[in-house]
């Protein structure tokens, strides 16, 4: 009688600590860890590079997010407003920093979001996989969408400068190129004019049968409106070395090619064939820069083309 009883407490027991286990790893994943810096002071943009600490989401203080700035001295209300999304680094000030001279050349206000997480080199969901899906699989509410929250901060900056741009454009590389072509294509409603999704490391491909992030199986893309969008796939010639910057490798990623250029390809001519079947408007475009690899400043200098037409 006391073996039995001795095998059932230590059933109970382990299942008690796997299942307390799990809440704390829960807890800590949905409340700990999103929270972010510390919100600051409402103030205007400076010139030069700034950076404010606002709430991510518009109906919640859970999580804060930073953003830095770069504002050029002869810059207006109404000049070009360009999101610089980073990559799986989540270092924003890296790219704000690849984007000043740019932004002098051109004028430009660049508003660089940071994605802070720890554990982003695990956790992928949050940032380039638009925050969809919790890491368990859950769904998240639209308001809670990495994508809403460009929208937030664009709100916030307009609010607070006394801003009246309509559109802003957007620039994505590596992660942050995941991060822009899922927007367009999750949330076409979105108030950008140009987007340009450059090197990504895999795609969200236009198939109903793949799981989301490979596919858009179980996700509500309409992506009819989605190709009303301009969107470039900005791709390096030279982006054929797998080795570097994080490559994923899952079954279903190779599947879309050996490399990011293969992959951005695969995707581009995808999305093109289900245009064609149907005869959608079709607003993207597929530009290939010459000698050029897996680097996000090179990438940036020639992004500018298709944001000054």
């Amino acid at each position: 009688m006391q073996r039995p009883f001795r095998i059932l407490k230590k059933i109970i027991l382990y299942s008690f600590s796997i299942i307390l286990l799990l809440s704390v790893v829960g807890y800590t994943y949905l409340y700990i860890l999103p929270k972010g810096p510390e919100i600051t002071e409402i103030k205007k943009i400076k010139n030069g590079i700034d950076f404010f600490v606002m709430h991510a989401y518009k109906d919640s203080k859970r999580k804060s997010i930073k953003v830095w700035t770069y504002k050029p001295a002869s810059w207006n209300n109404e000049d070009k407003i360009v999101f610089v999304m980073h990559g799986g680094g989540r270092n924003a000030d890296d790219y704000l920093s690849a984007w000043v001279k740019l932004a002098d050349e051109n004028n430009l206000l660049i508003v660089a979001p940071e994605f802070e997480n720890k554990f982003s080199k695990y956790i992928t969901n949050d940032y380039q996989e638009g925050n969809l899906f919790t890491f368990f699989g859950t769904q998240n509410s639209k308001r809670e969408w990495a994508y809403a929250v460009v929208e937030n901060i664009f709100d916030h900056i307009k609010s607070v400068n006394k801003i009246t741009n309509e559109h802003y454009d957007i620039f994505g590389h590596s992660a942050g190129g995941q991060f822009v072509h899922r927007m367009v294509m999750l949330m076409p409603e979105s108030r950008i004019r140009t987007a340009i999704s450059a090197n990504s490391g895999f795609f969200s491909l236009p198939n109903e049968k793949l799981e989301f992030p490979y596919g858009i199986k179980n996700t509500d893309v309409d992506l009819q409106e989605a190709y009303k969008k301009r969107l470039v796939i900005l791709l390096g010639e030279l982006d054929n070395d797998p080795s570097l910057g994080t490559f994923r490798r899952t079954d279903l990623a190779m599947e879309q090619g050996v490399h990011r250029l293969e992959r951005g390809t695969t995707f581009f001519n995808a999305n093109k064939k289900l245009k064609n079947k149907n005869n959608w408007t079709f607003n993207w475009s597929l530009d290939t820069i010459k000698n050029v690899g897996h680097d996000y400043k090179r990438m940036s200098a020639n992004a500018i083309e298709w944001i000054k037409n």
